[in-house]
């Protein structure tokens, strides 16, 4: 049952979440065209160096990221994010998901009324704290 409980969790959450709308985004916080951020160099590169991302955009098409050395050393020496790994982690990931219990967890889910995925995602929200 706790399988059941967490795919229908995860399948409410993602029926919340809103749609990618590439047109008419809105700008985050830490997002900025390339015009901002050539005028107000200095104050974007401080605030990456303290360890914000900065994503810059042009005609509202992200295009660069600025980010401080720490991070990108971080990202880019990252253990266990190459291929080789990602491939057997999802490989592994799969076989799990192979299972009787999957199946039919996933088909309780895809047969539940909406009231049910209801209860099952507060059921899950507890569970979790």
């Amino acid at each position: 049952m706790g399988t059941e409980l967490t795919i229908l969790y995860i399948m409410v959450k993602m029926v919340a979440m809103k749609p990618f709308q590439p047109q008419g985004r809105t700008p985050t916080p830490n997002q900025f065209t390339a015009t901002e951020a050539k005028h107000e160099f200095g104050r974007l590169l401080e605030k990456a160096i303290g360890g914000h991302t900065i994503i810059i955009t042009k005609h509202d098409d992200p295009k660069a990221v600025l980010m401080s050395m720490e991070r990108f050393n971080m990202l880019t020496h990252a253990p266990g994010l190459n291929l080789a790994t990602l491939s057997r982690e999802f490989d592994a990931l799969l076989e799990r998901m192979q299972g009787r219990n999957s199946r039919r967890a996933m088909q309780t889910a895809f047969t539940a009324s909406p009231k049910q995925l209801g209860r099952a995602a507060i059921a899950a929200a507890r569970k979790r704290g």
